[in-house]
């Protein structure tokens, strides 16, 4: 299909270079062209939300940039070096953290051994600190076993995870999924409270939380980039929303 023209970033933020940049980036998963030459870029300590409908290609953008799916063609550069295809366990160390969707933790260990197993050698106590001062329910619980805790406590348990290691990227997908309004406010004001000191890129259906924490956006539509822009003009274009994000929608 031929993408819709798209309004694309700067290749720069006040003369910085983008810490992550997609080139014309293709995957397949099976026989299935999900993304269809994306390219965008993501500026150093700031929030890009990855916007688009169910199925649009979204987690399959954070899979590719983390190793998970292959870069069948096109590049992907984290601080000017090229990882498209370099094994996942190699991007994390390079400083790239992830929260997947599914959340991932490790249901029959307790808080504190998931946040353990997920330390790096030689990682701060400091970002341990920051965890349990963002989220003060985890170490509360830390001798409670991560499947017996609500989904909303699971949730931070995730994003601890990510939290606990010094990353300059971290991946976010779609944190408020299945979260009642209480505790989606709870996430948004800890990654608030990350905003600036660490690079985002997140997946979020919920526009509310998409506007609150963004600062730049991308929409992508069927696999390909339809648009890039400030996350304020999105927020603020109700027909971009209507075609590409479905009006009325949690997107």
């Amino acid at each position: 299909m031929t993408a819709p023209a798209t309004t694309s970033p700067p290749a720069s933020t006040d003369g910085v270079e983008p810490l992550l940049r997609l080139s014309d980036v293709h995957a397949f998963i099976g026989e299935s062209h999900i993304l269809q030459g994306v390219s965008f870029t993501v500026a150093p300590g700031r929030v890009t939300v990855l916007l688009g409908r169910n199925g649009a290609g979204k987690t399959t953008t954070l899979r590719t940039i983390l190793g998970l799916v292959t870069t069948a063609r096109g590049a992907i550069t984290l601080a000017g070096e090229e990882i498209s295809r370099e094994r996942t366990h190699r991007v994390v160390r390079r400083g790239v953290g992830y929260v997947p969707e599914d959340r991932d933790i490790f249901g029959g260990l307790t808080v504190a051994e998931n946040l353990r197993l997920a330390q790096r050698p030689g990682a701060p106590r400091e970002r341990l600190a920051l965890a349990h001062r963002l989220f003060p329910d985890l170490e509360r619980r830390a001798g409670q076993r991560a499947g017996s805790l609500s989904g909303g406590q699971q949730q931070m348990v995730a994003i601890a995870r990510a939290l606990v290691n010094e990353n300059r990227l971290l991946l976010i997908d779609e944190p408020s999924k299945g979260l009642a309004p209480v505790v989606v406010a709870q996430v948004t004001e800890a990654l608030t409270a990350i905003k600036g000191t660490t690079t985002i890129l997140l997946v979020e259906q919920n526009l509310a939380m998409a506007q609150a924490l963004g600062d730049d956006a991308v929409v992508v539509d069927n696999g390909c980039i339809v648009h890039t822009g400030a996350m304020a003009q999105i927020a603020a274009d109700e027909a971009l929303q209507a075609r590409y994000l479905g009006a009325g929608t949690r997107t």
